[in-house]
């Protein structure tokens, strides 16, 4: 019967163990050059720079794939809504200048829409403008071609 007991608080234990490494609360996601994130979607912020282990983060939703980093920062502006988006290569994040980056974006209705996203040399970031103010989930899928390698990310955010 103590036998019965133990095993029992044995195999409840193990349970627990494994539900709460299953419901691991990080949800980047990572595959060779096609990645996304749903890390924070449902919010629009200021960038506000906090630390992080990638260092200095620009509080974004954060894709890594291969040896680069993407961060996507949605910012809603009066008349737009601002995207910057910073894309960085190597452990030392370097910024890269010399990409061609586009946002293909899914509107809340399911039209598509393809934004060039150029490079601010101050900012050290690629940013464009959203000028669609319908309600609902925006979905965003960056391609970035850096001198003929191809670097993807997938971002979501409401407003």
């Amino acid at each position: 019967m103590q036998y019965l007991k133990l095993s029992f608080v044995f195999l409840a234990s193990l349970g627990l163990f494994l539900l709460s490494a299953c419901n691991n609360s990080s949800q980047t996601t990572s595959t060779d050059h096609n990645s996304s994130v749903t890390s924070n979607p449902t919010s629009i912020s200021p960038a506000a720079k906090t630390n992080n282990e990638h260092g200095a983060s620009k509080d974004g939703q954060v894709v890594e794939t291969g040896t680069y980093h993407l961060e996507f920062v949605p910012e809603k502006e009066a008349s737009a809504t601002h995207m910057d988006l910073y894309l960085l290569k190597g452990n030392n994040h370097e910024t890269v200048p010399d990409a061609k980056v586009t946002a293909q974006v899914q509107l809340p209705d399911g039209k598509q829409k393809s934004i060039p996203m150029n490079y601010d040399a101050n900012g050290k970031h690629y940013t464009a403008q959203l000028t669609e103010k319908a309600t609902g989930q925006y979905q965003i899928k960056v391609i970035a071609d850096i001198k003929g390698e191809k670097v993807n990310g997938r971002f979501t955010f409401n407003q």
